[in-house]
């Protein structure tokens, strides 16, 4: 079996792994991460959503192995101890979540987009989050989130 090695929030990681280990069973299996979650297995829901050397990736998509090196956010690594990634605070405050298990997909998702485009409009912003599936929610309290976390994210 290969062994992968890889920062993963800032701390190295490394284990033994099949070849076709999916990145998401890496992280939440033998890691302990498991604040990525596995919705839809076909990589359509966005529930796995992590940032790969700064880019958003959904990890039902990658195999663990094709990580080796790289350096791996989760949602757990956002937070800077209790004070939470504005992303986080605006979620939160804007009541964009209801049971929860879209929102660290769509967290990652909208850093990474607010990252390549620090002001989005309402339409950059749905558009964005296209890949991200969310079953309780009318998104309308998510593209509010997003909004203001990209407003807490400039300064």
């Amino acid at each position: 079996m290969p062994t992968v090695e890889m920062t993963v929030n800032g701390k190295r990681a490394s284990a033994q792994v099949e070849g076709r280990t999916l990145l998401v069973q890496f992280l939440r299996e033998k890691l302990g991460l498991t604040g990525t979650h596995i919705g839809c297995d076909t990589s359509q829901c966005g529930a796995c959503v992590v940032h790969i050397d700064g880019r958003a990736v959904k990890s039902c998509t990658m195999l663990a192995v094709q990580a080796n090196g790289a350096s791996v956010m989760t949602i757990e690594g956002l937070a800077n101890g209790e004070k939470l990634h504005p992303m986080q605070e605006a979620f939160r405050d804007n009541h964009g979540l209801q049971c929860g298990f879209c929102t660290p997909g769509m967290v990652m998702t909208a850093i990474d987009l607010v990252k390549n485009n620090p002001a989005p409009s309402e339409e950059e912003i749905r558009h964005g989050l296209e890949g991200n599936i969310c079953r309780c929610t009318g998104y309308h309290n998510i593209v509010k989130a997003v909004k203001a976390g990209a407003a807490a994210m400039k300064g």
